[in-house]
């Protein structure tokens, strides 16, 4: 959210500088008529399906790696084993970092088929990310109808610079994040929306719809200085850092992951192949990155739950473009084309769309 700094709500992409000011958002937009795969009915139908089961594999197994990395970290400090606090409270930030990409799909409402079990959770998971859901929801609802098709969209707006500094500075131990989201809550919980695309998602006419922001502030600053106060009073200074502030440590494979999804691509076509990149990764880091690697699929099919999109993945691979696998191999790709975007501002890396299925992209916004 590239507009959004007074509110606490951690950007898809927070490393990735704008070139240059966004333009204004519009109060509205015309509907964009978005090009989609053609896939059978009934697979589509089996893609769609919400599962409980499903749900609680990974919204369970995501809750019990961060209260078990946040366990040991607890229980090495019990046991005065100092040596190993520092790692294993990195490797607690390397999984809490990912608590943004859990509110994400939660907030989507596609991971359990009850409605208010997602917002519980959602809730749950944005509570120790310091994440303002309900600004979040507004905003990535706005980013799907409206993919890089600003001013209407400016949660991520093209074109942007990676800047590696930055990997080293926020990837490993990122110690203005505490200031940043501690000040950015509190101008929240002030009712401050500042900037063009704060306003536009929630104007000041509108005060109905502010109100969840600012009260989820108000239980950010509330519940996180209980913690703090608590702690301190018991002399417990490491269970803040476990609760409160750990997303400080470890954020390189987040950074890693999320900075893929839009960066070095195109804007203002009415294709998700061509403006969104699907990456492969391990097992592993798919499920830390909630599955958003498959991004493109994500775009295209937003009502897939997240769990189903390797299936969906596999249904559209003949109709997407070469997905890289592993990371590696993906920041070769984009630093190619930040390269080619230094020499040539107007760059823009075109996806490779399979001849038989390629369609005119420059479709019509109305």
């Amino acid at each position: 959210m590239s507009d959004a700094s007074a509110i606490a709500t951690p950007p898809p992409a927070p490393v990735l500088a704008e070139a240059a000011p966004p333009p204004r958002p519009a109060a509205s937009a015309p509907a964009i008529r978005w090009y989609r795969t053609p896939i059978e009915r009934e697979a589509m139908k089996q893609v769609l399906k919400k599962s409980d089961l499903l749900a609680a594999l990974q919204t369970g197994g995501f809750l019990a790696t961060i209260t078990a990395t946040g366990a040991t970290v607890i229980c090495a400090y019990a046991a005065g084993l100092w040596w190993a606090i520092l790692p294993l409270l990195f490797l607690h930030g390397m999984v809490m970092s990912f608590l943004i990409n859990g509110v994400h799909e939660l907030r989507h409402e596609t991971v359990f088929t009850n409605r208010r079990v997602n917002r519980f959770f959602a809730a749950l998971l944005a509570f120790p990310g310091w994440i303002n859901h309900h600004h979040f929801a507004e905003s990535h609802g706005r980013h799907h109808r409206y993919t890089m098709h600003p001013p209407a969209d400016l949660e991520v707006t093209l074109p942007v610079t990676i800047r590696w500094r930055d990997f080293w500075r926020q990837g490993f131990c990122n110690l203005s994040w505490p200031a940043w989201s501690v000040q950015g809550t509190w101008n929240t919980a002030r009712g401050r929306f500042d900037g063009d695309w704060n306003r536009a998602i929630f104007p000041e006419s509108d005060p109905g719809k502010r109100r969840p922001v600012v009260r989820w502030a108000w239980t950010l600053l509330i519940g996180h200085g209980v913690i703090l106060a608590v702690s301190l009073a018991m002399h417990w200074w490491i269970v803040p850092l476990v609760v409160s502030f750990a997303p400080i440590f470890g954020a390189w494979l987040f950074w890693l992951c999320n900075n893929t999804q839009h960066v070095g691509l195109q804007d203002n076509v009415a294709d998700a192949r061509l403006c969104c990149r699907t990456i492969v990764i391990n097992p592993i880091a798919r499920f830390l990155y909630w599955h958003m690697n498959f991004h493109t699929e994500h775009h295209m099919f937003a009502a897939a739950p997240c769990y189903r999109l390797g299936k969906l993945h596999r249904l559209m691979r003949d109709d997407l473009p070469p997905c890289p696998v592993g990371l590696v191999a993906t920041w070769t790709h984009i630093m190619e084309v930040m390269r080619k975007q230094a020499a040539d501002a107007s760059y823009r890396h075109v996806a490779s769309l399979p001849a038989a299925r390629a369609v005119a992209v420059a479709a019509p916004t109305t």
